[in-house]
């Protein structure tokens, strides 16, 4: 028996649009065979569908765009769509998150996913009841358990803690399945696959069983699926994979153990340089864009903003936009005109040192008596922010954000000004990954000018400024906010991995106060564990617990008790 895995881009709420590429990778399945057609968790109504799901009209016409679908499906084979079911129960969530198997024009059987998660980006309780027990697919002398994404991700052998108590798979092994299909809408994060390979392989070893999972492909809002649909035989041994951050049809045949593998490279640099540019593309196609400009400093931040923008909608639809001021170095401006040759990017020039006047003519009275300090340096980033705002919304272009994550993370970032934009293409890299990833990116050729990433990074606000002025170097700084933010460490736990704990309690009371900034950042694309973005559920009015308590234990041993 072959079964076909498709590996979609699908667009959330798109349920025509979703039914159309469902239909024709069916045909091209059906002209190589396939017995049985298998699509990714939730695939009609794309992934994530989010708060979609509580209006019930949606969830109706889903069903009407499903019973066609099924009719013009009539002659091909089986077909597994994942779809939102109501729930006919008087009690529980309105919804299962299903398969559905459309055969011969109608819905023939219904297959409802087990664990629902409830961490990080995933919030699936809030919409969907559970379905325990096992869902058997009888089909050409096979017995295919059907799984949903969570529901392969309890193995007791493979993970040190379980987060639910039954496993799926093992239900499904004990109830006689022979094989176990998987229908995911499983998000990207760095390192990800390789732990998915990992897994899967041992549970089909395991149980001496051939398993086959299907992932979405594609960004949707913050969220990039990779695709990387993959098939194990009973040995454990990789028989198909889809290609990586790109549609595919995976043909694979349950009877000869065999399929095509894609070639993947798992390198940290080049899958996220795949996820930033996927993640970019689909945010401003899906969103209704066709261009896209940012402001070109000649900084490292912008000029890989600049580069992942180019490859992901084509250089001509990119504009930078340079907005020199009085502290701005000539070699800012030289760097980043070369860059944008280099990239072949349209550029316009605006300086705003007579905006900055016109503003400190206009304050002059009201800051009578105060010194220049941060204000000022904060009014030429919310200058910078307008000009490219009245850009965005006269030309009709998206407007991209620029900051990473270290930034964001320790509130080195200004409100209305470089926090301006509808889209944050990196701020899910931390500033050691944004030059690790420059510098990979320049491997072949010298995209981002070498200059960019041997001098000291600046916001330029002030004479002769550094961004180490305020932040310490930005090694220790990411060692601390990766153990902090994505190991959820506390300031004693990172204090004796041999960091000085003035400096830590410093970056932590920033991460702490720039909370209310993060509220307020424009979405960006999730490639680490933990990022600023839907998995990120701080508090902003909170008492400052943990460093508090540390401040007045060395206030006390200092003697200012």
């Amino acid at each position: 028996m072959k079964i076909a895995l498709l590996q979609r881009n699908y667009t959330v709420a798109d349920l025509e649009g979703n039914a159309a590429r469902i239909a024709e990778a069916t045909r091209q399945a059906q002209e190589r065979g396939a017995s049985l057609v298998v699509t990714s968790e939730l695939a009609l109504l794309g992934y994530p569908t989010r708060d979609l799901l509580l209006h019930p009209a949606f969830v109706t016409r889903s069903w009407q765009v499903l019973e066609q679908l099924a009719e013009v499906l009539r002659g091909a084979p089986p077909v597994l769509v994942g779809i939102a079911e109501p729930n006919q129960a008087r009690e529980g969530r309105p919804l299962f998150n299903s398969a559905v198997l459309l055969q011969g024009g109608k819905v023939q059987s219904r297959f409802r996913k087990c664990l629902l998660p409830t961490y990080d980006v995933f919030d699936e309780d809030r919409y969907f009841e559970s379905a325990p027990g096992p869902q058997l697919l009888p089909l050409d002398g096979w017995t295919i358990g059907i799984t949903i994404c969570e529901d392969i991700w309890n193995d007791r052998d493979f993970l040190q803690r379980r987060r639910y108590h039954a496993d799926p798979v093992e239900i499904l092994i004990e109830a006689g399945a022979n094989c176990v299909v998987n229908l995911s809408a499983s998000p990207f994060t760095v390192g990800k696959q390789k732990l998915r390979e990992e897994m899967l392989s041992r549970m089909a070893c395991r149980y001496r069983i051939p398993l086959l999972y299907v992932n979405q492909v594609g960004g949707n809002d913050d969220l990039v699926f990779d695709g990387r649909s993959i098939a194990f035989d009973g040995s454990g041994r990789l028989i198909a994979r889809g290609r990586p951050f790109d549609e595919d049809l995976v043909l694979v045949d349950l009877g000869e153990s065999c399929g095509s593998i894609a070639p993947d490279e798992l390198l940290p640099e080049a899958e996220i340089w795949q996820a930033l540019v996927l993640g970019t593309r689909d945010y401003v196609r899906k969103c209704g864009f066709q261009r896209v400009l940012l402001g070109l400093s000649g900084g490292i931040d912008s000029s890989l903003t600049a580069a992942i923008a180019a490859q992901a909608v084509g250089p001509k639809n990119v504009l930078g936009v340079l907005m020199p001021s009085p502290y701005t170095s000539r070699e800012s401006i030289e760097d980043a005109l070369e860059l944008a040759r280099t990239l072949g990017l349209p550029t316009r020039e605006i300086p705003i040192t007579g905006l900055m006047a016109a503003f400190q003519e206009a304050l002059r009275d009201a800051f009578a008596g105060y010194s220049p300090d941060v204000t000022e340096e904060n009014l030429q980033a919310r200058i910078r922010g307008n000009v490219l705002m009245a850009l965005s919304n006269k030309f009709g272009a998206l407007l991209l954000t620029t900051g990473n994550k270290s930034e964001l993370a320790a509130g080195y970032c200004t409100l209305y000004g470089d926090m301006s934009g509808g889209f944050a293409v990196i701020s899910d890299l931390p500033k050691t990954m944004v030059y690790r990833l420059a510098k990979w990116l320049n491997r072949a050729s010298l995209v981002i000018p070498e200059r960019v990433l041997s001098k000291a990074p600046s916001a330029e606000l002030r004479p002769n400024q550094t961004d180490q002025d305020t932040l310490p170097p930005y090694d220790l700084l990411d060692a601390i906010l990766q153990q902090h933010i994505e190991q959820r460490q506390s300031v004693e736990e990172i204090v004796l991995q041999g960091l000085d704990e003035a400096m830590v309690l410093r970056v932590l009371q920033g991460v702490k106060r720039a909370e209310f900034k993060r509220k307020q950042a424009a979405p960006g694309i999730k490639v680490t564990d933990r990022a600023f973005g839907t998995g990120w559920r701080m508090p902003i009015a909170r008492k400052d617990w943990e460093c508090r308590a540390l401040v007045l234990k060395t206030s006390e041993e200092e003697g200012y008790g």
